[in-house]
């Protein structure tokens, strides 16, 4: 509990000793000073308010409406009226400072991120050093404990970090010699040397904390609508209740009964419940987001996110790893071992993706001493002599260039062809491979209702079909250059909302395009994250049905309390008006309504 929280819970506590003790006092003459001592511990602050509102032309707001229903039940010798109406509404102050403070911290786990300092390794020294001064290329060592200042590549040792802040996931990542390390993680395991690939201002660490920021000025279209509503309805009741006070009472002469039933009209009125429930269910919201390594830049986006009808995908590095690997080996003269081994070597010099998976694949040391004359055929393959024979792998035409005899295979996928010494040995399907959590994600989206799963990729149709027939997507478009891409997804958009997941620098068009466009956080291109409007942290696409659920719960819940609130103060105003509701149920109506609708907010952080 905050400073402010705990000085606000004394003030309620000190407050309702007195309140208790004036009701429990038998004179009515002594009732009142203990009375009055406790509108004043709760009701200094709201008075306050009001008047600097006034004086700064802002009138009508809740607090001069509870003002002015306190003060004339003060006048009217209400005084326990006066005190229980300030005391409810002090008591749900708190529990609005505690609901926004829980959700306050999961986000602020993401602000913080960056350590104060770097140590940066100069002439063998290590030194203490800014992180904003901290040049790409300068090497840094990142000791136990420590959160990484930087991002970069280790260039020395091995450890664990904690990547929770960062992604939202629990379990450590192993880091090695040639990995990525992000800003924003703790190392918890040994010491590592990095060497920074990105200036402070562009760091992980520094975009997510720009990107909160950035998140809680964007407003949902409901809680605009309360702003709005709250605008002109105030001064609406605040008419209605002279009103009310003032035309039965020329009528009847009975002044004392109207303004009495006026003042419970503006006491019902006040619009707190909505004002407060509204913003604090959508910031609920973000914050359980936040806690699961999604972060949404605002309720804007939380509330169309629950809107989602056709949910469209990048291939590479979303529902695939963007990394090639061995699917099938076909051997005709020799063992699948043998010729995995034999194509390995082939590649051995080669830097190209689809030579380095079947290295990959291979995983055993390369021996570079029986490998010679290795010849990289532009568009075809490879050539080169392996024991005194010659070896070709690669793509269908390197084989018919060298009349090899082949067997073609029937498949949309990569294949990499092998001959020795002119006669063919099989061939290797190599294909990038899909996420393990990708058909489960398409599965789950489906299941909230999702009428549309569709695939957007530049690859070719035939293995755009492939991946999505494995993923289970209902339509794939394929051979689509970037502007191909938001042409599509303008189609799209006329059949429903659109929420488009990419990672990539060519996918930052089209997430900006999209309704709701969501970008892999960890992996992803700049652009792609600062075009976004949901940004998942670790890549985990299983985080979309995710964030659709939350936005969907979020908007309930909002509705629930829209409704709530509504249809009880409109039902106690009518019956205040016609003088069949009492002081306490205003009071109900009001901060009680208020309390109810805070505690359901609350279910958003679950």
């Amino acid at each position: 509990m905050t400073k402010k929280q705990k000085r606000l819970l004394i003030k309620i506590i000190a407050a309702a000793v007195l309140f208790i003790t004036g009701l429990a006092l038998p004179f009515e003459n002594f009732k009142i000073i203990p009375l009055l001592a406790a509108y004043a511990v709760v009701g200094y602050a709201v008075i306050i308010k009001a008047a600097r509102n006034i004086a700064h032309g802002q009138i009508f707001d809740e607090n001069f409406l509870m003002l002015i229903a306190t003060v004339g039940a003060i006048i009217l010798g209400e005084y326990d009226e006066a005190v229980a109406v300030m005391l409810l509404y002090q008591v749900g102050e708190l529990f609005e400072s505690i609901a926004v403070g829980r959700s306050r911290d999961s986000i602020s786990s993401l602000i913080d991120l960056t350590p104060e300092y770097a140590n940066v390794l100069r002439d063998g020294e290590i030194c203490e050093t800014d992180p904003e001064e901290v040049g790409i290329g300068d090497i840094i060592v990142i000791k136990s404990g420590e959160k990484v200042p930087l991002d970069g590549v280790v260039t020395e040792g091995e450890t664990l970090l904690d990547t929770s802040a960062l992604t939202g996931e629990s379990v450590p990542r192993e880091i090695k010699t040639g990995d990525e390390i992000l800003s924003g993680c703790i190392n918890i395991g040994g010491t590592v040397t990095v060497k920074v690939t990105k200036e402070f201002e562009n760091s992980t660490a520094s975009r997510i904390m720009y990107l909160v920021e950035e998140a809680t000025g964007n407003k949902s279209k409901s809680e605009s609508f309360i702003t709005r509503f709250a605008k002109y309805y105030t001064p609406a009741v605040v008419a209605a209740a002279v009103l009310l006070a003032l035309v039965p009472s020329i009528i009847t002469h009975d002044v004392s009964k109207w303004v009495s039933r006026a003042l419970l009209f503006l006491v019902v009125s006040c619009p707190c419940a909505l004002v407060i429930s509204v913003p604090l269910g959508f910031f609920c919201g973000i914050g359980r987001a936040s806690k699961s390594g999604i972060l949404i830049k605002g309720s804007n986006y939380l509330e169309m996110l629950s809107k989602a009808e056709i949910a469209a995908f990048d291939k590479t590095g979303t529902l695939t790893k963007g990394k090639f690997c061995v699917e099938e080996i076909h051997s005709v003269s020799m063992s699948e071992e043998e010729l995995l081994r034999l194509c390995a070597h082939a590649e051995a010099y080669i830097d190209h993706p689809i030579a380095q998976s079947v290295r990959n694949s291979f995983g055993e040391k390369i021996n570079y001493e029986i490998v010679k004359d290795t010849k990289q055929i532009t568009g075809c393959g490879v050539s080169c002599v392996i024991l005194g024979k010659e070896v070709l792998v690669g793509n269908a035409e390197l084989m018919e260039r060298n009349s090899v005899a082949y067997e073609k295979a029937e498949t949309p996928l990569t294949v990499l062809y092998a001959a020795v010494g002119g006669v063919y040995a099989g061939f290797i399907v190599v294909a990038d491979e899909i996420k393990e959590e990708t058909v489960k994600a398409v599965r789950d989206i489906k299941a909230l209702g999702v009428k549309k799963t569709v695939m957007l990729t530049g690859d070719n149709e035939k293995v755009g079909a492939y991946i999505g027939e494995k993923a289970g997507l209902d339509t794939v478009f394929g051979s689509l250059l970037p502007e191909d891409k938001a042409k599509k997804l303008n189609e799209l958009k006329k059949e429903g909302v659109v929420v488009y997941t990419g990672d990539g620098l060519n996918d930052a068009p089209v997430i900006a395009e999209a309704d709701i466009g969501v970008a892999m956080g960890a992996m992803g291109s700049d652009a792609a994250i600062e075009a976004a409007d949901v940004v998942i942290m670790d890549d985990n696409i299983m985080k979309l049905p995710e964030a659709i659920k939350i936005g969907r719960k979020t908007m309930r819940l909002v509705k629930e309390n829209i409704v709530f609130a509504l249809v009880i103060k409109f039902g106690v105003m009518i019956l205040g008006a016609v003088g069949l509701a009492n002081m306490w149920l205003a009071v109900f109506a009001d901060v009680g309504v208020s309390i109810i609708a805070i505690l359901n907010s609350l279910r958003g952080q679950k």
